[in-house]
């Protein structure tokens, strides 16, 4: 069924595609004084729906920074939620409605693995730049020409959890994955890396996240006796799989090596009521892109994102551990590029500013470095080039449009803070690919 939706919904995206090719509703030229809008293409409902309010945050936040800054050439930026529900057949009339119906569109953020198949080519189409948090292999050489990525393909990310489970010393791996498409991506690539290393896997088990009990998977799990358990299943999928294991285990948590959707506040609070708080993270390592933790870029994005703690819909748990949330980070640089992009440009239209996305991100020799927006305009204002570093670290944008970082490893602390461990090398992912 799975299969067939998504079948359907791109389907539907090439015909729309077919007719937006003709008919472009991109903001060519907005208004002066008028509020420029980011859109927000996400799953708020749905077993994702964590994702679209922890991209929402770094839109908050990063708008209201740039806003502080005095705006994009006399524009406000504004934020605007679309639900995806995390399923390309709700996305698609999703996406048609929000250009439909929104005045200014400027940048478009969010786009997950759930429905970016579906969803780009519309975007592309409508000529709108967009950030989108997918690791599809798809997207590694397709060149769609409004399209932007800031995280690595999950083929990278699967060899980054096979590796953790490599240096912990794990020898038998269970797979648990939730049904959604972002989640399936990663486990061709996690049981070749798993051959590759050396670890045997145990079970493959598939999670409904629409399920209730996964009472079965977890009896399979148990009985397969697994060192541990690498797993992505969103919403209450893995929370409940944990209980369960405890509860069939004899009171025993199986270690968990998650990906890096797991650091986000809504998980780690549904996991530590699950089994404890102690019970899971004295278990638990996640992969995460590595991110800056100080410095003056770091220091603009925590002050901008904290400044949004209560005001940002859907948002729950510790609201600093936001800025580990590497959707949050990647988007909050994208979010600035765009913006320093549009004034670097002398445009609000995506086919004029995007260009310039590059030229920042990149940089040229002798560019000056800038660590917020704040300090990007002021600096192009002076006629200086710049090249943007933000919390993400430097970008490098390939002919796709592609800039990828590195990984580290990840734990919580009880109280749900998020602690960096370890770091992990392209060469060691390199070496799993066979």
């Amino acid at each position: 069924m799975k299969l067939a939706t998504v079948g359907l919904a791109l389907a539907l995206a090439l015909g729309v595609t077919a007719c937006a090719s003709s008919s472009t509703t991109s903001n060519s030229s907005a208004a002066s004084g008028s509020t420029l809008t980011v859109a927000d293409v996400a799953p708020f409902s749905g077993p994702d729906a964590a994702l679209g309010p922890t991209y929402l945050a770094t839109c908050y936040g990063a708008t209201t920074a740039i806003n502080n800054a005095g705006g994009v050439m006399g524009h406000k930026l504004a934020c605007k939620s679309v639900d995806t529900r995390g399923d390309p057949a709700d996305a698609v009339p999703a996406v048609n409605q929000m250009f439909a119906s929104t005045s200014n569109l400027a940048l478009v953020i969010g786009c997950t693995s759930d429905e970016a198949a579906a969803v780009v080519p519309i975007i592309n189409a409508h000529k709108m730049a967009m950030f989108c948090m997918t690791g599809q292999s798809e997207f590694d050489h397709v060149h769609y020409p409004y399209f932007y990525r800031l995280v690595p393909p999950d083929l990278e990310e699967a060899y980054a959890m096979v590796q953790i489970a490599k240096q912990l010393g794990y020898k038998r791996v269970a797979l648990a994955f939730g049904n959604d498409i972002g989640s399936q991506t990663f486990i061709q690539p996690a049981i070749a890396g798993l051959k590759t290393a050396g670890i045997t896997m145990t079970t493959n088990q598939t999670l409904d996240l629409n399920a209730t009990t996964f009472r079965t998977e977890a009896e399979a799990i148990i009985a397969s006796h697994p060192d541990a358990i690498m797993t992505e299943a969103l919403g209450n999928a893995d929370p409940t799989l944990f209980s369960e294991i405890k509860q069939l285990n004899g009171g025993k948590v199986i270690p968990i090596v998650a990906t890096s959707a797991a650091i986000s506040p809504p998980f780690f609070k549904a996991s530590a009521a699950a089994v404890g708080a102690s019970a899971f993270t004295s278990n638990f390592h996640a992969d995460n892109l590595v991110t800056e933790s100080s410095g003056p870029a770091y220091a603009a994005f925590s002050k901008a994102l904290l400044a949004e703690q209560g005001k940002v819909p859907g948002t729950t748990g510790n609201f600093t551990t936001y800025l580990s949330a590497p959707g949050g980070v990647h988007l909050y640089d994208g979010i600035n590029l765009a913006a320093l992009a549009m004034i670097m440009s002398k445009s609000t239209n995506p086919s004029v500013y995007g260009p310039d996305i590059i030229k920042i991100g990149n940089g040229v020799p002798g560019a000056t470095v800038v660590y917020s927006f704040a300090q990007g305009e002021a600096a192009l204002k002076a006629g200086k080039a710049i090249r943007y570093e933000g919390p993400g670290g430097p970008t490098s944008f390939d002919s796709y449009h592609d800039s990828t970082g590195i990984f580290q490893v990840d734990t919580y602390s009880p109280n749900g803070t998020v602690n960096v461990v370890g770091n992990l090398t392209a060469a060691q992912l390199r070496a799993l690919a066979g």
